[in-house]
């Protein structure tokens, strides 16, 4: 490789100056994904896939702890189900993609690809629930949906195909499908605090911005460096809405017919890339370390003559410290400072320096990749110091996030206010007459500020309506969004 290619490899732009050119240059020089032919769908590189698995794992075993069980159900959706349930079909007609012919056989009955399951799903349900004792009914599934229709794709933000898990789950009353609904919200909010570091808003949806076929949904919502608002997750409770349309119904204790209770809710990996913009820097990418499949790299320094006792050294190093999935790289035909740059850029927690004068000397350099900051540690002592940085890092990225959320998060009294905020990439706190002729008005006059979602916590008394003048129902956030 030549030394001009090699400085080239860098983010060459800053992230405050062009956020949509830094992201685009760090997941595609990072390693994170690949673009293919099909705008919208992208190849998701091992190590992207591998923090995948890291949310996959730890979700995957809270569910489990409620008793929810895997299960997979197929691809194409018969056009007879989608249509089944109305207000579902038509919030999803738009991103539909549709398989009509095999070969050049036309299909007697148009095949949706997923952009949900439900309705695949529920026409199993109906079949397989009869009585009070088959319930609950806890399905999820890990699987790609496909949502066709939007005009600026950004991977992992808003692709064409993405991977998720969609929780379906039936119950025999309100109540517990109820508490259901924030139990697992809360699985989301700790996903993103404990796993990702990003801190979030959680809070019910407007009636305009539930989803489609939902009695109501709950949302984790956060900020992205730009200012904008994208939601994280969503756990939404169905009702009997659909278990009407599709006849889902038991036999309670009672002995009376009574229809289930439903609920659904997902996680994406567009949570990968909330992570990625929230915390890279100029360098690259910042990984939390619980989320790093990697959490260390030993990079030695090498000159000819103490070549092989620095790197005897350092796979020793190696070998002691293989639960934090240490890379050494001891590749000879890049400097130390290209290599630095390189981890630097994927976002690797902790590197360690080592050279002759550190092998006299029996310790590492440690660098931060957070804060940038270096300390020498003794072999003696590395292992602990490592374990106490990777903590502090986790906290401090967490720590830092939450600051900035906090920051730009701007409670206003008057639309004159509530238009500056936004024009400012803010967030905006405000009260809201629960009129979706407002919330549509507000939308327009500020170029498309929305309802992000409604604080569970309320104040007991409310003021007017920041746009209408009314008496205000709720005090919520409104934000420009993903």
């Amino acid at each position: 490789m030549a030394k001009k290619g090699k400085q080239e490899a860098g983010i060459t732009v800053n992230k405050s100056d062009d956020f949509s050119e830094w992201y685009t240059q760090v997941i595609q020089k990072a390693e994170l994904i690949e673009y293919t032919g099909v705008s919208g769908c992208m190849v998701i590189r091992p190590l992207a896939y591998e923090m995948w698995e890291k949310i996959q794992q730890f979700f995957d075993k809270e569910i489990k702890k409620l008793g929810v069980k895997n299960a997979y159900f197929p691809l194409l959706i018969p056009e007879n189900l989608l249509k089944k349930e109305q207000d579902h079909v038509e919030g999803f007609t738009p991103e539909v993609a549709w398989v009509t012919h095999t070969g050049n056989s036309k299909l007697k009955e148009r095949l949706a690809i997923r952009p949900t399951s439900e309705t695949i799903m529920y026409d199993s349900y109906k079949k397989w629930i009869r009585s009070y004792q088959d319930l609950p009914l806890l399905i999820n599934q890990w699987c790609n949906v496909v949502r066709w229709e939007f005009k600026h794709p950004m991977p992992f933000i808003r692709t064409r195909e993405f991977l998720w898990q969609e929780g379906h789950t039936a119950h025999a009353d309100k109540e517990g499908a109820d508490k259901e609904v924030f139990k697992i919200l809360d699985l989301y909010a700790k996903v993103f605090e404990e796993l990702l570091a990003v801190p979030v808003l959680k809070g019910t949806k407007s009636d305009k911005e539930k989803f489609a076929g939902a009695d109501y949904t709950v949302s984790v919502e956060m900020m992205f460096p730009d200012g904008k608002a994208i939601q994280g997750a969503t756990s939404h409770a169905l009702g009997q809405n659909f278990a009407k349309v599709f006849g889902i119904s038991f036999v309670d204790k009672d002995m009376k017919k009574k229809y289930v209770w439903q609920n659904s809710w997902g996680i994406t990996t567009r949570s990968l890339g909330i992570m990625y913009a929230i915390h890279g820097d100029d360098k690259g990418l910042v990984i939390p370390p619980k989320m790093a499949p990697n959490k260390v790299v030993i990079v030695p320094i090498l000159f000819k003559d103490t070549k092989a006792k620095v790197l005897k050294k350092a796979k020793e190093l190696k070998k002691k410290l293989e639960k934090y999935g240490v890379i050494l790289d001891e590749r000879d035909d890049y400097s130390p400072g290209w290599k630095f740059n390189e981890w630097e850029l994927k976002g690797i927690p902790v590197r360690l320096e080592l050279g002759p004068r550190d092998l006299e000397k029996g310790s590492v350099m440690l660098a931060r990749r957070d804060t940038g900051e270096k300390e020498i540690v003794k072999f003696s002592g590395l292992d602990k110091k490592i374990k106490s940085v990777l903590d502090d890092i986790q906290k401090n990225m967490f720590e830092k996030a939450k600051k900035f959320l906090k920051s730009n998060i701007v409670e206003v009294k008057s639309f004159a206010e509530f238009k500056k905020a936004i024009k400012s990439g803010k967030f905006v706190k405000a009260n809201w007459c629960g009129k979706v002729g407002c919330e549509e008005n507000i939308k327009f006059e500020t170029g498309g500020a929305k309802t992000l979602n409604i604080p569970f916590s309320q104040p007991k008394k409310l003021g007017k309506c920041v746009y209408c003048g009314k008496e205000g129902k709720h005090l919520l956030y409104f934000a420009k969004s993903y």
